[in-house]
């Protein structure tokens, strides 16, 4: 069975963009970068709803070719480019960068690939995470905090209809006062 992670850069008041969708406050520094890049690597299967697979498609395919890239994201890119992704979207007619996209049932293809034998996969995008959080199938959080305060905007978690109790697994903090705390969902 493959593990579903759900993990995001968060302001300290819990939200992945501000209003506006406005992300700049999140810019990591080259350690968080690169512990992004690996945990990257390990990842066998990205799965973006429409918003966050239109801000990582609108960079990344090309991410590498900027002149002031690092190595690090030099890497992430090649990387992004090379590992296979779900497009879970209604409203785009297309997908291209080694990407399918999924007009149907999110829940239902999530719990298909889950129950696959396979690397884990990540669910990104506020939106399309609530979905697999409602119907339980996150097994693991990542939290990467970072102490700004923004208000509003979309939140990392949506509303549940019951308690999710976690385990903690690991904490670090990273340059800037940056904190991740990575859960398991206990079963």
């Amino acid at each position: 069975m493959r593990k579903v992670i759900y993990g995001m850069n968060v302001t300290l008041d819990g939200y992945v963009a501000a209003s506006g969708d406005d992300i700049g406050w999140g810019a990591p520094s080259d350690e968080l970068f690169q512990w992004w890049l690996d945990q990257e690597v390990a990842i066998g299967l990205l799965m973006y709803g429409r918003k966050l697979w239109e801000t990582m498609s609108s960079h990344w395919p090309t991410g590498d070719q900027q002149p002031d890239a690092t190595p690090a994201q030099i890497e992430f890119a090649r990387n992004w480019r090379d590992t296979p992704k779900l497009v879970f979207s209604s409203t785009i007619d297309e997908v291209d960068w080694n990407a399918r996209l999924v007009k149907g049932d999110a829940v239902a293809e999530i719990t298909r690939l889950k129950a696959e034998d396979g690397e884990p996969m990540r669910v990104g995008g506020a939106t399309l995470a609530a979905t697999a959080m409602r119907a339980g199938l996150v097994d693991e959080y990542t939290i990467v905090t970072h102490p700004v305060l923004v208000g509003g905007g979309r939140p990392f978690f949506a509303a549940l209809d019951s308690w999710v109790n976690l385990n903690l697994l690991e904490t670090r903090t990273f340059p800037g006062g940056v904190v991740m705390n990575r859960y398991e969902t206990r079963r």
